[in-house]
């Protein structure tokens, strides 16, 4: 099997209802707590019921970025604090956050990732600059040409303004026994390394739809950033 051969919807799906990828959903979930995981990714674990108490101000927002449709899960969250700014709110007033969910995932992990799983061919995600699929991640810290735009905002740039990023434990789970049946590796394995390359910041939630949810229980609105 190819990784291209991966990012499949329908895989997707019926992984979580039959197990097919590896046998069972049992073997495709691990543990979220592992003893391998570093002291950083155990924080990128924390308690994402704490994590939602950061949502603040008076202007809130949640994206639900389930595909990487062009970068648009990190360029509305940049629009929505450009556009509140212009109309007189601070940062300080705005919460934008960003739930990276299924085919999304790869937004939220770093270069080796990409690099080692070859994610851009596994996600169908291109980089704009050397027109072929991407082994790095080119929204947390973009170069001239990877937005449509230029002056808009990475992940980095935005978490610094107060930004909250998300990122799927269950698809994490699920899309990482993929790779490691192409790559004929250990599940296990391959989940706990794709766990230990999320981005500084970003937190892991138990799953996408989970963290909208509580999002909007914490009064953000909610905006599909999709495609």
């Amino acid at each position: 099997m190819k990784i291209n051969q991966l990012n499949s919807r329908r895989d997707f799906l019926g992984t979580l209802v039959l197990g097919a990828a590896v046998g069972s959903i049992s073997s495709v979930i691990a543990s979220p707590r592992d003893e391998k995981f570093s002291a950083s990714t155990k924080a990128n674990l924390s308690d994402p019921e704490k994590w939602m108490e950061k949502i603040k101000g008076s202007h809130r927002i949640v994206f639900d970025g389930s595909t990487p449709y062009n970068s648009f899960p990190v360029i509305w969250n940049w629009a929505f604090y450009l556009t509140n700014n212009q109309t007189g709110v601070p940062d300080e007033d705005i919460t934008a956050m960003t739930v990276l969910r299924h085919d999304a995932i790869p937004l939220a992990l770093e270069d080796r990732i990409w690099e080692k799983y070859k994610l851009g061919e596994m996600f169908k995600i291109d980089d704009n600059i050397k027109k072929a699929s991407s082994l790095r991640n080119t929204v947390y810290e973009p170069k001239d040409g990877d937005f449509p735009l230029p002056g808009i905002d990475g992940i980095k740039a935005l978490q610094e303004r107060g930004a909250m990023f998300c990122v799927c434990d269950l698809a994490l789970n699920v899309f990482s026994s993929f790779a490691a049946k192409a790559m004929e590796k250990d599940a296990k394995e391959v989940y706990n390394d794709w766990v230990s390359g999320v981005l500084p910041g970003i937190q892991i939630v138990p799953s996408g739809v989970w963290a909208l949810g509580r999002a909007q229980e914490h009064g953000c609105g909610y905006i599909y950033a999709g495609g």
